[in-house]
C-alpha cells in the first residue's frame, strides 16, 4: 500500500470489547482522500515520508510553519478553532450572546452540554469535554479509565468547575509517563468521591451518578521503555515497525514515537 495526502488527527472508535480501532486520515489539501485501518500494521515496517509539504487545514495555503493543529498564523489568530475558549473553556462568553469570534460556530459547539470528567492518562487528571465528543477526547489523551464528574448545559460553566478543582488535581497529561503505559492505582470512583467534598455549592447540582468508569485498552503489543519523540521537519523519513498506538501517538520498535496530531496539514507518503 503506497497513499499520499495531509495529515489529520487519527479517527477513532470502540469496539465492543472497549478496544480502541484507528484510522489514519488523510486529506487533499482540504478535502478526504484517503483512510487507513493502522491497527492492520501493529507489529509490522511502515513508512511515513514527509513530502516537505505543509497545508493550512483551514484555508488549503502552503505555509512554512503550522500554528495550534495546522494553521496557518493568520487562521490561528482569525479562526474559532484557534479561539481561546477551546484551551480555556472558562473564558467561552457565547452562553451570554456574546462571540469570541464566531457567533454561529461557538453556538454549535460551546453553546451544548459539557461535561467534566476524571480521567486516568499518567495520574489522575481533570478535564472538559463537549458531551458529544465522549469517548474520543478521553482516546485522543490516552486515557485507560475515565468517569463524568459533573454535566453542564454550556462549556464555560464546565470550565469554572474545572478551574476550581485545578489546585487538588492536575489539568495536564504527563504524555511521556502515558506512552509507558504509566498509570496510577487510584479508583476513579473514590477519587470522585474526593473531589466532591471539595466542590463549591454552586456547582453540585451539576454533579452525576456516574460511577461506572469507562475502561479503554489500546493496540499495542510494545510500550516504550525511554519515550524518543520524532518530528517530521527533522526526521522527514521515518520507517520502522509500528508496534503501537495510543493517544495521538503512533510507538516504534526502537522506542522512538510521533504524535500525528500535532502534525495536522503536513503532506507525506503513507507505505506499508
Amino acid at each position: 500500500m503506497i497513499v499520499s495526502g495531509n495529515l489529520r488527527k487519527m479517527k477513532t472508535s470502540l469496539d465492543d470489547s472497549a478496544h480502541v480501532q484507528y484510522e489514519l486520515v488523510l486529506y487533499d489539501v482540504l478535502e478526504p482522500s484517503e483512510s487507513i485501518r493502522l491497527n492492520d500494521f501493529i507489529g509490522e515496517t511502515i513508512s511515513l515520508r514527509f513530502e516537505h509539504q505543509i497545508h493550512c487545514v483551514v484555508t488549503g495555503k502552503k505555509i512554512k510553519k503550522a500554528y495550534g493543529e495546522g494553521m496557518s498564523y493568520d487562521a490561528f489568530m482569525q479562526s474559532p478553532l484557534g479561539c481561546p475558549s477551546i484551551t480555556h473553556p472558562e473564558l467561552s462568553t457565547i452562553h451570554t450572546g456574546k462571540a469570541l469570534r464566531d457567533e454561529a460556530w461557538e453556538r454549535a459547539n460551546h453553546l451544548q452540554p459539557h461535561v467534566v470528567y476524571l480521567s486516568k492518562t499518567s495520574g489522575v487528571k481533570v478535564g472538559v469535554t463537549r458531551k458529544s465528543q465522549i469517548p474520543t477526547r478521553w482516546i485522543d489523551q490516552g486515557a485507560t479509565e475515565a468517569i463524568v464528574l459533573a454535566e453542564t448545559p454550556y462549556r464555560q460553566l464546565a470550565g469554572l468547575i474545572e478551574v476550581s478543582l485545578k489546585p487538588i488535581l492536575a489539568d495536564k497529561t504527563n504524555w511521556q509517563q502515558m506512552l509507558k503505559n504509566l498509570s496510577c492505582s487510584d479508583s476513579l470512583v473514590d477519587k470522585k468521591s474526593e473531589v466532591l467534598t471539595q466542590l463549591k455549592d454552586e456547582f453540585l447540582s451539576y454533579v452525576t451518578t456516574d460511577v461506572n468508569p469507562m475502561i479503554i485498552h489500546y493496540p499495542v503489543i510494545q510500550y516504550p521503555e525511554k519515550v524518543k519523540s520524532l518530528k517530521l521537519d527533522a526526521v522527514p523519513i521515518i520507517e520502522k515497525k509500528l508496534m503501537g498506538i495510543k493517544g495521538q501517538y503512533l510507538m516504534f520498535s526502537d522506542d522512538s514515537v510521533i504524535n500525528i496530531r500535532s502534525h495536522a496539514g503536513y503532506r507525506i507518503t503513507f507505505e506499508a
